[in-house]
């Protein structure tokens, strides 16, 4: 599933030094805006502690954990939607993600300017979601005009069309993103296919100080982000993206024992990546053999043809039924053999919706 969350914020909130904590891609990271000028992208694992038991118990000759991209795209300014900073190229950049990380700064540091000169994160978080509000606000203006000629000559499809923009029109200039706006299934067919910013799915990474890791509540700012996401129906996740940097170098023991000291049980970023994976609506399931344990990612509502299209495009043109099991059962009973005596193996067929941490082993013929 080639599905990817932008990184964005205001500059010098923290987005790069995450980035580079995510990724280990080392994307430049510096103390003045627009530093990272192009869009850097990079790779991360999954984290599935599920992955984990499979191996232990299949005792395979390799184990592939799914993985999910996320795009470090500059920082936006306000007026970024009028060109400035570097405007529209930053906003390009942004349509091209599915989801929205927004990093907003949570720490006061005298040594790491503020664009604005002070530490606001509601403020931060306003300019940038009306920048892209008045992005959109733009594109629907623009398909108003053309559409607008076709639906006064009573094209039908036009009218409807029509209709739609007006209703998130009206949205923008109330300072609504298209996400809150309700749509018939229908209708959303239309709205996708605007291609707007603010249609993506928001989650905010409130970007704390190292000494407020331990207790990020006790943080002012950290708590009216989580009041402004409580009404914007968006989930909020806590990091310390400096320390994550540090962490990011680490191998997987001093990693557990670093955490361990700090009286962390996950690191920040392994919550970011399965935030981000939940916030698409995607799910893993799994294929295990003596050769290969893998997870692999699928949208939440997939039918069985589809995930085993996700492996080949083959296993889904000669798709016949799905050898399937639930990850908790295969684990309590110890094998696929057990299982299958105890009536946990199912055969599923082409109209069977995979569930989450399915364990499943296809048939086809092609």
């Amino acid at each position: 599933m080639a599905l990817t969350a932008g990184i964005v914020g205001l500059p010098n909130v923290g987005k790069s030094t995450l980035f580079n904590a995510i990724t280990k891609a080392g994307a430049e990271s510096a103390n003045y805006p627009f530093c990272t000028i192009d869009p850097n992208v990079g790779v991360v694992e999954v984290p599935d502690w599920r992955l984990e038991k499979l191996t232990e118990l299949v005792q395979p000759k390799k184990t592939v954990p799914t993985t999910f991209e996320f795009t470090d795209i500059a920082g936006i300014v306000k007026g970024a939607s009028k060109g400035e900073g570097l405007g529209n190229k930053f906003l390009s950049h942004i349509r091209q993600v599915d989801a929205i990380c927004q990093v907003v700064r949570c720490f006061s540091d005298d040594n790491i300017t503020h664009v604005s000169g002070e530490v606001n994160p509601i403020d931060d978080i306003e300019v940038i979601n009306l920048e892209l509000i008045l992005a959109d606000l733009e594109s629907v203006d623009k398909r108003i005009e053309r559409v607008g000629k076709l639906a006064r000559q009573k094209d039908k499809d036009a009218v409807y069309e029509y209709e739609i923009l007006e209703k998130l029109k009206e949205a923008f200039e109330q300072d609504k993103a298209a996400r809150t706006v309700e749509f018939t299934e229908e209708q959303m067919k239309i709205v996708k296919g605007l291609h707007l910013l603010t249609i993506k799915p928001m989650l905010y990474v409130a970007n704390v100080g190292e000494d407020d890791i331990i207790d990020p509540a006790s943080n002012e700012y950290v708590q009216k982000v989580r009041e402004f996401a409580e009404k914007d129906n968006a989930d909020v996740i806590v990091v310390c993206a400096k320390i994550e940097e540090e962490i990011s170098e680490l191998d997987d023991e001093e990693k557990k024992a670093f955490l361990e000291e700090l009286g962390i049980e996950e690191s920040g970023l392994d919550q970011l990546i399965r935030a981000s994976y939940h916030l698409l609506g995607l799910a893993t399931y799994f294929t295990a053999g003596v050769q290969e344990v893998r997870a692999w990612t699928y949208k939440k509502g997939m039918k069985a043809p589809q995930c085993a299209g996700v492996i080949h495009t083959d296993f889904e043109r000669g798709f016949i039924r799905a050898e399937t099991v639930a990850f908790e059962d295969l684990i309590e009973y110890g094998s696929m053999t057990a299982a299958k005596e105890a009536g946990k193996v199912r055969l599923e067929g082409k109209e069977y919706i995979v569930q989450d941490g399915d364990v499943m082993h296809f048939r086809f013929n092609v």
